[in-house]
């Protein structure tokens, strides 16, 4: 049996869920997901994990507040002005709590998501950080493949 390194290649079913047990993300219903080691797909805590993991292993993983993606970091919620959004976007976008806006990154080669967390008369307040962040997280994984 070939055993997880860094580097390797995997076929994968898998479940992260938050700390209330609800699935976040799962494949397990669904096409296995194929994912480099060290590519960044996970995060490092749950690659760290793998690692060892032979091919055909089953295995579950309770990582503790943070580790899976880090503490909440204050710093990550802004203030983005009515005039920036639709200057950027769609200027009659509506907006309410809770939605889940895209913004292209600075170089303009990717995109990252906040969470509209406050709504103001010419403002947003955005949460940028991950939405596990600074939360428990489970990760439940069946290796089809290592190679």
């Amino acid at each position: 049996m070939t055993a997880v390194q860094p580097g390797s290649f995997l076929t994968l079913h898998y479940r992260r869920a938050g700390p209330a047990g609800g699935d976040v993300v799962s494949t397990f219903n669904d096409q296995p997901a194929t994912l480099t080691v060290g590519a960044g797909q996970l995060s490092p805590a749950i690659e760290r994990r793998l690692i060892g993991l032979e091919e055909g292993a089953e295995a579950s993983f309770e990582l503790a507040p943070g580790e899976a993606f880090g503490e909440r970091n204050p710093e990550m919620l802004q203030r983005v002005s009515r005039a920036l959004l639709a200057e950027h976007g769609d200027p009659e976008a509506e907006y309410t709590l809770g939605d889940v806006v895209e913004f292209p990154t600075p170089d303009g080669t990717g995109r990252f998501a906040g969470v509209v967390r406050e709504l103001g008369d010419d403002w947003l307040l955005f949460d940028f950080n991950h939405p596990l962040a600074g939360q428990a997280v489970t990760f439940q994984v069946r290796l089809i493949g290592v190679l």
